[in-house]
């Protein structure tokens, strides 16, 4: 467990705050919490170095999509790079030292640190407003990591025979790390069931305290409707379809975002109106720069991209040929390993990466009311048809639960959830069961030998 704990020398990321016109300070993506933050300004700038270590490759800026796709590849994408611990992950036979398991869960933790030391130095913040501010925001970011992580590296909420509340989840870190003493401390899994109780507390707390609407490209940190969006996933993570309904509805209703008029616009342009939680990228910073990157291993174009993953037939002929998510978002790669089918979502190093889209709250919300019998906001049909008509293609005129899932695939297919909505309808990938533990990350090797009160996952 020591990566969690160790003390990282403080860095000053400028080309972030660079980019960040709004914040005139310098983000701090690893602090000493009894030296770096005396002021509300030192806590803002270490929210935002926060911000930094997740749109860094080992979360959002690249894994937290990736690997959920590679799990479930299953008639739908094969990885074809040369890194191993991506194919690893493909083909289900990750081993305890796998990189992609080892870099996520420190980089969580990481800035689940942050967050922490920025929850423990609240009291050097006079201003009530602005405590309660940096407080929700701190609580936002360490709630939507735990949940990735118990995702990642536990068993589904609903794996049969044993329940959330005995399964093993990941440790819950709500303690701030200080100095590099702090290494020796051990710490045990949490339950399941109790991730899910931080979690939601912390992202109930964020909804309360967080601001409606962020301004310029500050947009790209946490709302009240992000922290809403994000209640919406973990309570559809756990088939808690009155809550996740109510919580896409409220997103819906805000009045704050609006379906683009293109099925591209979200992946083409910064910011757009349909877009909830979006990462912030430019030429200076972005994930894809160092052979890590959603464009490096997604496209295949002249100069851009590895073509590490193609998209199957299987997956592709799902879509109706008039579709635009067909003919507008995957298209035949003319650079690195021409002639296959890739995902058109992701084709540029400076582009912004959506994290949760507008298109999500409408299918979770139509896919909550079609399993409660009920028609909140609207008929599930016609939330489906929504998004069908954005797409240019055929209404439906009647709708079973199969079509909603199946319209959920086609349009949030390669944005990282690929393995999660599998698991949580109890859907297989190939041979693999839903609870197989193999769709599972390992505890990173050297988390278990440097903590012996840490629990190895089953078949590792």
């Amino acid at each position: 467990m020591k990566r969690i704990f160790m003390l990282i020398s403080v860095v000053v990321a400028l080309s972030f705050a660079g980019c960040i016109k709004e914040l005139d300070i310098q983000p701090l993506d690893a602090i000493d919490a009894s030296i770096a933050l005396e002021t509300a300004e030192d806590l803002e700038s270490a929210l935002v170095g926060a911000y930094s270590i997740m749109h860094g490759g080992a979360l959002y800026g690249t894994n937290l999509n990736l690997v959920s796709e590679l799990l479930g590849s299953a008639d739908y994408c094969q990885w074809r790079g040369t890194f191993q611990s991506y194919r690893q992950i493909m083909n289900k036979n990750m081993t305890i030292d796998n990189a992609e398991a080892s870099r996520t869960w420190i980089a969580a933790y990481r800035a689940i640190n942050v967050a922490n030391n920025v929850l423990a130095n609240l009291n050097k913040v006079s201003d009530a407003d602005t405590r309660a501010a940096l407080e929700a925001e701190a609580k936002f970011i360490r709630g939507i990591l735990h949940f990735e992580l118990v995702r990642l590296y536990a068993k589904p909420w609903n794996a049969p025979n044993t329940g959330p509340q005995s399964r093993l989840g990941v440790p819950i870190m709500l303690t701030a790390t200080a100095n590099e003493a702090a290494a020796s401390v051990k710490v045990r899994r949490n339950t399941i069931e109790e991730v899910y109780a931080q979690v939601i507390k912390d992202l109930q707390d964020a909804e309360a305290a967080l601001p409606e609407r962020r301004q310029g490209n500050n947009r790209f940190r946490a709302t009240t409707y992000t922290a809403k969006a994000f209640l919406s996933r973990v309570y559809l993570q756990q088939q808690n379809y009155a809550l996740a309904l109510q919580k896409a509805h409220e997103v819906i209703e805000s009045g704050e975002y609006r379906l683009n008029a293109s099925v591209t616009s979200a992946f083409r342009n910064k910011f757009t109106s349909e877009t909830i939680f979006e990462l912030y990228m430019n030429e200076q910073n972005n994930a894809g720069t160092a052979n890590d990157g959603l464009t490096t291993f997604y496209a295949s174009l002249p100069g851009i991209g590895r073509s590490d993953v193609r998209i199957l037939a299987p997956f592709a002929n799902l879509y109706e040929p008039d579709d635009e998510r067909l003919t507008e978002l995957i298209y035949i790669g003319t650079g690195r390993r021409p002639g296959s089918r890739q995902t058109g979502k992701w084709t540029q190093f400076e582009q912004n990466i959506p994290v949760i889209r507008l298109a999500e709250m409408y299918l979770t919300r139509a896919e909550c009311n079609f399993r409660l019998g009920s028609n909140v906001g609207s008929t599930p049909l016609d939330d489906i048809n929504l998004i069908r008509r954005r797409a240019r293609t055929s209404s439906l005129t009647t709708l079973t639960l199969d079509d909603i899932l199946k319209e959920r695939s086609l349009e949030l297919c390669f944005e990282g959830l690929r393995i999660h909505d599998l698991k949580r309808t109890e859907r297989s990938t190939g041979s693999f069961p839903f609870d197989h533990p193999k769709l599972v990350f390992p505890i990173p090797e050297r988390e278990i030998r440097a903590n012996s009160e840490l629990e190895q996952n089953e078949s590792y």
